[in-house]
This record gives structure tokens, sequence and C-alpha cells, in this order.
């Protein structure tokens, strides 16, 4: 059984805040699910966008490869392994 963070994002949308703390659960987890409520004004575009962004923001705060696989109306964040 594999342990996942989750968090949700909602009408503020992407802050520094949320940055921050997805900082943190990478540290200690490889992967975090994180869900976009109706109230952030989801729809397909935004969402590759919101993933396209969060990945960018997360580069610039902290180097490491990171990728995002969008399932509705989820995101699953993955950090690259670093071994080579």
């Amino acid at each position: 059984m594999t342990i996942v963070a989750t968090f949700q994002i909602g009408k503020a949308g992407l802050t520094e805040g949320v940055i921050e703390s997805l900082l943190a659960a990478l540290k200690n987890h490889r992967q975090v699910r994180i869900s976009v409520l109706q109230s952030s004004g989801r729809d397909r575009n935004s969402m590759e966008s919101l993933a396209e962004d969060m990945k960018n923001m997360l580069s610039e705060k902290q180097s490491g490869n990171y990728y995002t696989k969008i399932i509705g109306f989820t995101i699953i964040l993955k950090k690259a392994s670093s071994q080579k």
C-alpha cells in the first residue's frame, strides 16, 4: 500500500503557500494528488495550464524534474527519481 499526499486547490488557485506545501510534501512523498475544486473554475484547458504552471514554479523553487498526469479533475504530481 502506497501512502500518497493529497491537496486541494480552490478559488484562490495556485498560490505561493500551495507551492511551499507541495515542496514540503515532496520531501517525504514521491507522488502527490491534487484535487482541483469546482470553485476554481475548472475545465480541461485550465487543468493543463495549471499543471504546467505548477511544474514551472516547483522547478524554480527547487531544482528537479516533475511530471504531471491529469485524470478527471485530479492532477497527479510525481518527482523524478534522482538515480542515474
